[in-house]
């Protein structure tokens, strides 16, 4: 007899949706059988759910036991539910003490977790979950503390202060969880973690979980754990099942002008763009904004409680676009977001899955879109071998697709607008222009006023540019991933070294920025103690969070390049190079952190 399928988690229980919701079968093991207490066991029943995860099913019953774990597994494998049930199975909740610590790399990562094992815990009678980390106030986590919270999750920073403060105690700590140990390595937590597991009790039992297994995390499992069970998860192709995985091959300097396109037609109610680096999410956003898009950045540099009011914009309907980086976005779950771009290829495939994985969850349907140059392609291969889906080619949209989009939803409003009434003043309008232009078509007039009203000015050489470039790559997709030319000779890429305006000035980009306390004047100073130039040689400058631009007429020489690169100004070398990247409009509004404008 078939069994009856588990109910599925409600949209607001999102942190949840990592424990399974399919049909049970005879042989597939249940949570009832794997030995938890009944408090926690009723937890899971009150939820729904009676078929654990893969890693859910090994983990849980070897921490039951007491044995100390290392778990390689993915984000959407069920990580939380596999340390969380466990370690509250070790906590007394009698005792006023703290008796577990969970260490996440991001702030996101460790609301979520705290909220999850809170809700594991709602039958233990009072337990208390107290999440900590840094850019928010201290005073009420210390509070918090004080009343005698059993479990603390926290990044490995904000923990520090508060044992440094002497506000956190793990004398009476029994169980201590490294949550994606890889990335809090990778983010440079490595010292910060090595002092908690230090004044952590020796007896206590350790869950380290990583999506990678690099030597430095084997080094940690090796110094302090004890003999541990080993627990590899092999990468599921149902955390990326309800995403629809698509590429479109663009040029590097069209990205954004394509990005632009892609989101002009999107029904998504929100979208997150990927990409590598702190400079470029705040120029991307620049970008969009200058587009006319509602859209801010977040990065591992833009502070705490300004990264959470981003969010918050985004999960209220506020904010339809954020660009991030993979750091920043870590953890982050808000239900309104149905596509997810890559503007850049993701290094690691597991990069990929973390990034696809921000949509499509907990029983909903998203969209993947990766940019990838023509020279790129082949890394497609190891993403598709990750994700085992074949990634689907897609055009970038042409203008007219975004326009024809753009009037669409204008039109559907027409009926709505007509039947409120109060036209008068248009139609005396549009009477007195017939009587003005009797040779122009009302259907004209009409056509020119919908492409107005879309922001449609008529072709630009902008966008002559990207159509007939994205025109010049072949849309088949050969088997060796790369573009070729009829007579058989690959495509390479024609990179434009600057992105200035026409008949502008070349504009170069140093990564040095006012939250580096970077002054015009020493930029200036640099240009020509360093690069040869003289102040006349110096045009406008722009200075942003992470970044600066600054107008060279001139140029440089490679030489001076290399000089300069190597210069440092605010105590940071300025890496200069030619700008690749949007130039922004020096009038036009900025996402969140805007620039400092100057000249020399």
């Amino acid at each position: 007899m078939p069994a009856a399928p588990t109910s599925t988690l409600p949209a607001d229980r999102a942190p949840l949706d990592e424990l399974e919701t399919t049909t049970v079968a005879a042989d597939e093991p249940r949570f009832d059988g794997l030995g938890l207490p009944e408090p926690l066991a009723r937890a899971v029943t009150d939820l729904g759910f009676t078929t654990p995860t893969a890693i859910q099913a090994q983990a849980v019953p070897a921490l039951l036991a007491g044995r100390d774990i290392v778990g390689v597994a993915q984000t959407g494998t069920g990580k939380t539910a596999a340390f969380g049930l466990p370690m509250l199975a070790a906590v007394d909740p009698e005792l006023g003490a703290v008796q577990a610590v969970v260490l996440a790399p991001t702030r996101e990562l460790a609301m979520q977790v705290a909220d999850a094992i809170t809700t594991f815990a709602v039958h233990l009678g009072g337990l208390g979950v107290v999440p900590v980390y840094g850019g928010a106030p201290f005073l009420p986590q210390q509070r918090a503390l004080a009343r005698g919270a059993q479990v603390v999750v926290g990044t490995p920073g904000r923990v520090l202060d508060h044992l440094d403060r002497g506000t956190l105690r793990l004398d009476q700590v029994r169980f201590l969880v490294l949550d994606e140990a890889d990335e809090m390595l990778r983010m440079g937590f490595a010292e910060d973690v090595e002092r908690v597991l230090e004044a952590s009790p020796a007896g206590r039992q350790v869950a380290l979980f990583s999506a990678t297994m690099p030597a430095p995390i084997r080094r940690v499992a090796e110094q302090h754990l004890q003999d541990p069970v080993e627990v590899s998860v092999a990468r599921q192709s149902s955390t990326v099942t309800s995403v629809r995985q698509t590429y479109a091959v663009v040029p590097f300097r069209h990205k954004t002008g394509a990005l632009g396109r892609v989101l002009a037609v999107s029904d998504a109610d929100a979208a997150i763009v990927f990409v590598r680096t702190r400079g470029a999410a705040e120029e991307v956003a620049s970008a969009l904004v200058e587009k006319g898009i509602s859209a801010a950045y977040i990065s591992g540099d833009v502070p705490q409680g300004e990264r959470e009011k981003v969010v918050d914009r985004l999960r209220s309907g506020a904010l339809d676009v954020l660009v991030a980086t993979d750091v920043a976005a870590r953890g982050l779950d808000v239900e309104r977001i149905g596509l997810v771009v890559n503007f850049d290829v993701p290094r690691e495939p597991e990069t990929y899955v973390h990034r696809i994985g921000r949509t499509g969850r907990a029983g909903r349907t998203g969209t993947a879109l990766t940019f990838v140059t023509p020279a790129e392609q082949s890394r497609l291969r190891q993403i598709e071998r990750t994700t085992r889906a074949t990634l689907e080619q897609v055009p970038v949209p042409s203008p007219a697709q975004v326009s024809g989009h753009r009037v669409a939803r204008l039109l559907a409003r027409v009926d709505g607008r007509a039947a409120a009434g109060r036209l008068d003043v248009y139609r005396s309008a549009v009477a007195e222009h017939a009587a003005a232009h009797p040779e122009a078509a009302l259907e004209d007039v009409l056509a020119a006023v919908l492409a107005l009203a879309v922001g449609d000015e008529g072709p630009g050489a902008r966008d002559e540019e990207l159509d007939a470039d994205l025109a010049r790559l072949r849309t088949d997709r050969p088997d060796h991933h790369r573009e070729s030319r009829p007579d058989g000779a690959p495509v390479r890429e024609r990179r434009r070294t600057s992105t200035h305006i026409a008949g502008g000035p070349p504009r170069w980009r140093v990564a040095v920025g006012h939250r580096d306390g970077l002054q015009p004047g020493a930029l200036v100073g640099a240009l020509t103690g360093e690069g040869g130039l003289t102040g006349k040689d110096v045009g406008k400058i722009d200075i942003f969070g992470s970044f600066a631009l600054v107008d060279i007429p001139g140029g440089l020489s490679p030489a001076a390049v290399e000089r300069l690169s190597r210069t440092r100004v605010a105590g940071r070398p300025l890496h200069i190079r030619e700008d690749q990247g949007p130039r922004p409009n020096r009038g036009a509004s900025r996402p969140a952190h805007g620039p400092h404008r100057a000249r020399p």
